[in-house]
């Protein structure tokens, strides 16, 4: 994770899961989280293809330009990259892991940034993954966000964080050359573990 707002959401989710795979969302509060609340959203599980976006940020509403809730999140994505998102819903929903995706964006005035994108499981029944805390995180806001939407978007990058695992952020600098932290992957490198789509290369 690059971005300030992605560790701090993920470091308040790992808080309030207590030791869980992951939290209820009856534990997550705003007021807890209102520094970055403008870059959140959460996501309802209705199907491998369906994560409908039930809530959504201020600032997160001005990157795309128009009010996001309601809309199935996967609409936001190309054919190619909306297959590898729905794959990583799955892993979030099924397995309780996090994912980091690093994604570029492109306006119609053809100005493009890069973007990180946070999805994290939440249990809204209690008994399975049916919610997703997320963020979209930029470094810097330039001066079009907001007057300029979003019209395509493009995956650069993929990480999972499984509920074991503690973020490279997290760990001590002695702790960094083990085994079993967070890798990215490039998209270029594919093959299928199971239900999901491993990506190899890249560095932490």
């Amino acid at each position: 994770m690059k971005q300030t707002t992605s560790r701090e959401l993920y470091d308040y989710w790992d808080r309030v899961r207590r030791g869980r795979p992951a939290p209820r969302r009856s534990d997550i509060e705003p007021s807890d989280i209102r520094r970055i609340l403008a870059d959140t959203f959460i996501l309802e599980v209705a199907g491998r293809e369906n994560y409908i976006i039930r809530l959504a940020g201020t600032r997160i509403c001005a990157l795309y330009g128009r009010e996001m809730k309601g809309d199935n999140f996967l609409d936001l994505w190309s054919p190619e990259d909306r297959n590898a998102l729905a794959t990583l819903g799955t892993a979030v929903s099924e397995d309780a892991a996090g994912a980091v995706v690093t994604f570029s964006v492109a306006t119609a005035g053809d100005h493009s940034l890069t973007a990180e994108l946070l999805m994290l499981p939440l249990s809204h029944s209690g008994e399975r993954y049916d919610r997703i805390l997320g963020s979209v995180a930029v470094g810097e806001r330039p001066y079009w966000v907001g007057a300029e939407p979003v019209v395509s978007q493009t995956v650069v990058s993929l990480r999972m964080i499984w509920p074991n695992e503690r973020p490279h952020f997290m760990r001590r600098a002695s702790d960094r050359a083990e085994t079993g932290v967070v890798i990215p992957f490039a998209l270029e490198n594919r093959r299928r573990h199971r239900h999901l789509v491993v990506l190899d290369g890249g560095k932490t």
